[in-house]
């Protein structure tokens, strides 16, 4: 077919979101300054939500689903882009108000993309996705905030999954001790080899917290929000920073201020949907660095765009560890 391209489109249902795959042509794709030709999407927590209609993700229907994309601009009315370069997309609303990754082609704002450092492949990008561009974030503001490896233990909570699993390893190469909270015994192994030094059950911290807890690490990256970041804003050490950038336990925090005032503990909120494309460069910039790409390799499947139903499904609930690389013309 001349001119299509294929695409995964998700429409309004009664219950739930109808998924089909779709023969598409650039008259389906949304306003936007530039065109890319994708070649790697990936699978995040919010693109279950998306698929599954767990949560209202999506805001205009029908939508192409994928907060992520990697490829090369095909077309450009943007004076910052030319053909052939080299880009990579996160957030900005895109997969949720504006069709996304799960595609062939996409058409978006040359404002909200990136130019891949050349020390990143597409592929790479992918594996690298939503979930390690926040964990950079999350690391850029404990740095920000005054945390080096002689603090002391760096906590990683929900440390199998994708922020968690990109968090330890970049931890690790700058040379922090890494403590990793998951739920998961059987990943101890995997966790150890991003660079883990000591791995403790999610169940120290998932039940409600004590206003203040034994001081426990210097710092930490939490993604679970709920009990489990009262817990660890209870243990933090003094004058410690946690930042925090997901609610895979809930969104509610049933805390208290008493680490705030009695022991000076910052946290540090990460939004990586909508941040400075000042701060996205700086945080792609240090991954080109801080990463290692073996094991980013280590924590990474591949997979076709004909299996990203399955995986949404997989990824709420929590049988996906690591990243997952999305070949859409595979």
């Amino acid at each position: 077919m001349t001119g299509t391209f294929r695409a995964i489109r998700v429409s309004k249902g009664d219950k739930a979101p109808q998924v089909e795959f779709a023969n598409l042509t650039e008259a389906d794709l949304m306003e936007g300054d530039v065109t890319v030709a994708v070649d790697y999407s990936t699978v995040n927590y919010k693109d279950g939500l998306a698929l599954t209609g767990a949560a209202p993700i999506i805001r205009n229907w029908p939508l192409i689903p994928g907060i992520d994309f990697s490829g090369k601009v095909e077309k450009s009315d943007n004076p910052n882009f030319k053909p052939g370069e080299r880009v990579v997309l996160n957030g900005y609303g895109v997969g949720e108000g504006h069709n996304g990754g799960y595609a062939q082609k996409a058409r978006v704002k040359g404002d909200w993309l990136v130019k891949l450092p050349e020390a990143i492949s597409s592929e790479h990008a992918m594996a690298i996705g939503t979930a390690g561009y926040t964990s950079m974030l999350c690391i850029l503001a404990l740095e920000k905030n005054g945390v080096t490896p002689d603090k002391g233990d760096v906590l990683v909570t929900g440390a199998a999954g994708g922020v968690g699993s990109v968090a330890i390893a970049i931890l690790a190469k700058l040379g922090y001790r890494v403590i990793a909270s998951t739920g998961r015994a059987s990943e101890a192994d995997y966790l150890k080899g991003l660079g883990a030094a000591e791995i403790i059950d999610r169940n120290e911290l998932s039940g409600p917290a004590k206003p203040l807890g034994k001081e426990r690490w210097a710092a930490a990256v939490d993604c679970v929000g709920s009990h489990t970041l009262a817990n660890v804003l209870s243990m933090t050490k003094y004058g410690g920073t946690v930042a925090a950038c997901g609610l895979a336990q809930g969104m509610d925090l049933p805390g208290s201020v008493a680490p705030f005032i009695l022991r000076g503990i910052t946290l540090a909120g990460i939004d990586s949907v909508m941040a400075p494309m000042a701060k996205r460069v700086e945080a792609w910039k240090r991954l080109a660095t801080d990463l290692d790409m073996k094991k980013l390799d280590a924590m990474s499947v591949r997979a076709k765009l004909d299996d990203v139903p399955k995986l949404g499904q997989e990824i709420l609930a929590g049988h996906v560890r690591g990243r997952v690389i999305v070949d859409v013309n595979a």
